[in-house]
């Protein structure tokens, strides 16, 4: 039966969480350099117009239609098309069918443009598009309907994930190390120091990204109840948790606690706590979030000695803290919360043996899946602008505008960095 006061608040959090790709984009738009800003920026926008259609067509019957193969994926219905009241999942018992889907609409773009932005600087606009498009119907969806459907066969099998830890970052972040190693390094990131350029861009980003992550979390509770409730204050503790965390450990290691850092401890902390937002009690999201931004920041620090430029982090972000607070649910979900999903810490394994299981799955599946998608995008596209392109930035070579105009006399390419 649909319920008004559950349909309305899963439409406020839905129009919150509709910012978290624009917001991302702002934050991404800050760490590159000038003349690639606008085009950081459109990495994240452009996903949410191509996850939209696709999501229209096939992505919603993938992930949430009739199960087809064991629990492996759905069937296209085209469910979207009638805006059909009936309720979607064995969670969303209240709200109209639609509703459900586009707030998971919204959840399968966040994921896209996570991924799209690994190849930030030096990507093709046109290849990144397509690989977007594939990526979504070949891993994202599956994945999606392993964990959030009814017949999902993790989910069955016991896997928990309330608002994306596992679905969206981790998959997302594990698919961003494999775009970072088939598009390559930046020119002179080796010899150069590429520092971002614009960090209130960023900070305005990460504001923008804790409100709507509260939007987001929250929602993914379906209604009005205790998860919502423990979401939305597990989305402030562990954001707030993982920017102190960041800061602490930077201000031990090298006496200075930067604001690029606090920022990325936000987003850190806001990814190590939405797998258990909903299942954990404020000091276990805070604990989340504190553990997921450590991981995080030894993560980045280490990626110089793997070889891979991961210019955005988004693999040391949100793979990692995703998969760290994958894990921690299964340790830290609290009976009292929600008394169906208990953690071990209360005495029961069952719950870590799963979400173990389904991190180990996710991610491999995602990584074998990604990578052969990049193969064939690069041999028929080419995943990489010319060095010239590169060189100029791909503001004007991709996309035909810069970001800012100095002034007229600049010449193109020689200081617009």
């Amino acid at each position: 039966m649909i319920d008004r006061a559950d349909t309305l608040l899963v439409m406020t959090c839905a129009a919150m969480a509709l910012l978290l790709t624009p917001a991302m984009g702002l934050f991404f738009a800050g760490m590159v350099r000038r003349k690639n800003a606008l085009s950081a920026f459109l990495g994240c926008l452009t996903p949410l117009g191509i996850v939209t259609l696709q999501w229209l067509l096939l992505g919603q019957g993938l992930a949430f239609g009739r199960d087809l193969f064991g629990g492996l994926i759905g069937v296209p219905d085209g469910a979207l098309f009638h805006l059909r009241p009936e309720p979607r999942g064995d969670l969303a018992t209240t709200i109209p069918g639609p509703l459900f889907l586009s707030f998971q609409m919204l959840a399968a773009a966040f994921a896209a443009a996570l991924v799209s932005s690994a190849g930030a600087e030096r990507a093709r606009f046109a290849a990144t598009a397509v690989f977007v498009l594939l990526w979504t119907t070949f891993v994202y969806d599956p994945v999606a309907h392993w964990i959030w459907s009814p017949d999902g066969w993790l989910r069955k099998f016991g896997a928990r994930d309330f608002a994306g830890g596992l679905v969206v970052h981790a998959a997302a972040g594990a698919a961003a190390l494999c775009v970072a190693r088939a598009v390559g390094k930046r020119r002179g990131s080796d010899v150069e120091s590429l520092r971002p350029h614009n960090l209130p861009l960023t900070a305005t980003g990460t504001a923008l990204l804790w409100f709507a992550w509260l939007g987001f979390n929250a929602g993914h509770a379906w209604g009005v109840s205790t998860g919502a409730v423990a979401a939305f204050v597990a989305t402030i503790a562990g954001g707030a948790a993982g920017m102190a965390a960041w800061s602490l450990v930077e201000s031990t290691t090298t006496g200075k606690a930067t604001f690029l850092g606090a920022c990325t401890g936000v987003v850190a902390g806001l990814v190590g706590v939405s797998a258990g937002a909903g299942y954990v009690a404020p000091p276990a999201a805070a604990v989340l979030g504190a553990t997921a931004a450590l991981i995080a920041h030894g993560a980045i620090l280490v990626k110089g000695r793997l070889g891979y430029d991961d210019s955005l982090d988004v693999f040391g972000v949100h793979g990692v803290a995703g998969v760290a607070g994958a894990i921690g649910l299964g340790l830290l979900a609290d009976s009292a919360v929600d008394p169906g999903v208990v953690g071990l810490f209360e005495g029961r394994v069952e719950l870590i043996v799963a979400q173990l299981v389904a991190v180990a799955a996710v991610v491999a599946y995602t990584v074998v899946a990604t990578t052969a998608l990049l193969f064939v995008v690069d041999r028929t596209m080419g995943l990489r602008v010319s060095p010239e392109d590169e060189e100029l930035g791909l503001d004007l070579t991709q996309h035909g505008q810069r970001g800012y105009v100095l002034g007229e006399g600049e010449r193109l390419g020689a200081s617009y960095r």
